[in-house]
């Protein structure tokens, strides 16, 4: 043992100090970096020398710098902040949607829908009035354009959501490319087996969390230890790295495996997400995501596109409440129409209805057509009743498939309808029956015309439970058979006089005005799109919807005060393990600044004793 050996102690002291030092800055410099884990300098005594009288100390060492950080607590903080994002983004958007139904506040569609009734109740008392004809058409005019607008506003918020899909996807994919690229340098400093990439870990934690804001995930970081000798928590030593989004690889190590989004698979433009196998192979994980932000987005939007027709969502929440509206509206209107059937017209021509060919089974046509019948009726110039068919429909009538079971076939059917042994007063006598299906537009027709041998005769439908006069429009008030679609008829709109509130075309008959106002406290059935059917009056299944969608966004809220809350909790335990205390900081720089001062006097007196021992002569 030699001065120099002691000198040589002296100065590993103050490398320590030195080290603890700039340590201790970095952490206080990080202090109001919520993402910073803080650091600790671990040191220990350097190899003694071996002596007969015993070791003798030759100063100290740095064995590692290492963050202060528990894996569990920080996989609780993922989950949590997964949670709350979840919870967040829907609260947000649903609150959004709820402001399109105001009525609990004494407006919206719920009043429209009380105008419209008491204006067929004044329409009634009056029929031949000129101006309450205007006015129901008007208040009819208003109540299905602020239903569609609704809808339109639910489908925007659906398809401004859809967009944002893209976006977040694009972010995730960002996210895991810097994943795996840290996990390359962290496996390039960490080579050696000594060294520690702190700062970088760090950097992989912040974008996890990130992560975890978009989407649920799994992570498996290889060896976890508990340091207890250093630190009692349990930390990633490990430098195997394997995250899983939906079972699926999204970054193994160092290499990346992006999330595809595309929308090639229906006409809306809507996105599925899809994993790519090495061979090629598409996998649609659209489903098997699940929280944060992205999951909220699905949930929201709807995770099972339909390839046919429009290419809409069959699922989510947001199309539950397009369908729920579309169910009202197209209920509404086939009831609607049912009645307004039953006055007598001189013709009747139905809407067009898509993909409705002449040999198509009616009842799989439209899941809202049923079986029973329905009456055709003649009536004279006077009012008279004068000839009455009833037309059968169950599980195998078509419009016109050549057959005599045909609702064309049964019209035309040279029948004696009267009972009275006479072929000449028949409905087949005043009226005929064809069917046309446009090639073109895809659509078919029924018209109802009159014969060479009618004199003024009128015919009316009245429905026996079948649906089939209101659902395909052979005489209308509403046109269209959803909440998109629904509009007053075109004819009354151009001409309100044109309106009519009897069913035999008689001075004084108002029965089918007086049967649209019973129509609001009826019970009718809505059918739903998930084949639910509900049997409620027109104002109740309304209120059910608005009911849905104020619950929605309560029940949301109150989830994400609690996820708030848990967040808030699990930070705090988080940053109480690896955040930086200020206090704390300070008090270990005043530690390291008198063991620095302590070893420089170390130094000073070896130097002075160098200086003695280089006097002597």
């Amino acid at each position: 043992m030699s001065l120099f050996s002691t000198l040589n102690t002296g100065v590993s002291g103050l490398k320590v100090a030195d080290i603890s030092i700039a340590t201790a800055g970095h952490n206080i410099s990080n202090a109001n970096n919520d993402y910073y884990t803080r650091q600790r300098v671990v040191s220990s005594a350097s190899v003694p020398l071996h002596t007969r009288p015993g070791d003798i100390g030759t100063g100290a060492r740095i064995d590692t710098i290492t963050r202060i950080h528990d894996e569990f607590i920080y996989a609780r903080l993922k989950q949590s902040s997964n949670m709350l994002s979840n919870t967040s983004y829907s609260q947000k958007r649903l609150e959004e949607v709820a402001k399109y139904f105001p009525d609990l506040q004494g407006a919206g569609l719920q009043e429209d829908i009380k105008n419209y009734f008491e204006a067929w109740n004044n329409f009634a008392s009056n029929p031949n009035d000129g101006p309450q004809k205007i006015n129901l058409i008007q208040r009819a005019d208003t109540l299905v354009s602020n239903l569609s607008n609704t809808r339109e506003k639910v489908r925007t918020l659906q398809n401004s959501i859809n967009d944002e899909l893209k976006t977040n996807i694009d972010e995730l994919n960002r996210i895991g490319e810097q994943i795996a690229k840290i996990n390359g340098e962290i496996s390039r400093i960490e080579s050696g087996g000594f060294e520690r990439a702190n700062d970088l870990r760090d950097q992989r934690d912040k974008l996890e969390l990130t992560l975890a804001e978009l989407v649920e995930f799994s992570v498996f970081k290889g060896q976890m230890r508990s340091e207890n000798v250093i630190d009692a928590n349990l930390t990633d030593l490990g430098r195997d790295y394997h995250l899983n989004i939906a079972g699926y690889s999204f970054v193994d190590g160092a290499t990346f495996h992006p999330v595809v989004i595309d929308n090639f698979k229906n006409n809306s433009s809507y996105y599925s997400i899809y994993h790519e196998q090495e061979d090629g192979r598409m996998i649609d994980m659209t489903t098997a995501i699940q929280g944060g932000k992205i999951g909220a987005m699905l949930d929201l939007r709807g995770r099972i596109i339909n390839e046919h027709d429009e290419g809409y969502p069959q699922d989510g929440i947001l199309q539950g409440y397009i369908d729920d509206l579309d169910a009202f509206a197209k209920s509404f209107i086939v009831q609607t129409n049912n009645i307004y059937a039953k006055s007598a017209k001189e013709s009747m021509v139905s809407s067009g209805m898509k993909h409705l060919e002449s040999d198509m089974s009616l009842t799989n046509y439209d899941s809202s057509i049923q079986r029973g019948s329905f009456d055709i009726i003649i009536y004279d110039t006077q009012g008279n009743e004068v000839a009455r068919k009833t037309i059968n429909v169950d599980s195998t009538t078509a419009m016109d498939d050549g057959t005599p079971e045909s609702i064309v076939g049964q019209i035309n059917s040279n029948s004696d309808d009267n009972n009275d042994n006479n072929s000449t007063n028949d409905v087949d006598d005043y009226f005929f029956a064809s069917f046309g299906y446009d090639l073109n537009n895809k659509e078919g027709r029924l018209s109802l015309s009159p014969t060479d041998a009618n004199r003024g005769f009128t015919i009316a439908i009245e429905d026996g439970g079948t649906n089939l006069p209101g659902l395909i429009g052979i005489s209308r008030f509403f046109e269209g058979n959803d909440a998109k679609s629904a509009s007053v008829d075109y004819n009354l709109l151009k001409d309100p006089s044109s309106l009519q509130g009897f069913s035999a075309p008689v001075s004084g008959n108002n029965s089918v005005a007086n049967e649209m106002i019973q129509l609001q406290y009826e019970s009718i059935s809505f059918y739903k799109s998930n084949n639910v059917v509900v049997t409620e009056s027109i104002e109740s299944f309304y209120r059910s919807v608005t009911s849905r969608v104020a619950s929605d966004a309560e029940s949301t809220a109150q989830k994400n005060d609690t996820n708030l809350a848990l967040f808030n909790t699990v930070f705090a335990e988080h940053q109480s393990i690896s955040g930086v205390s200020i206090d704390e900081e300070l008090v270990d720089l005043m530690r390291f600044q008198t063991a620095y001062s302590a070893n420089s006097k170390v130094i000073t007196t070896i130097d002075k004793l160098l200086e003695t021992l280089l006097g002597l002569k």
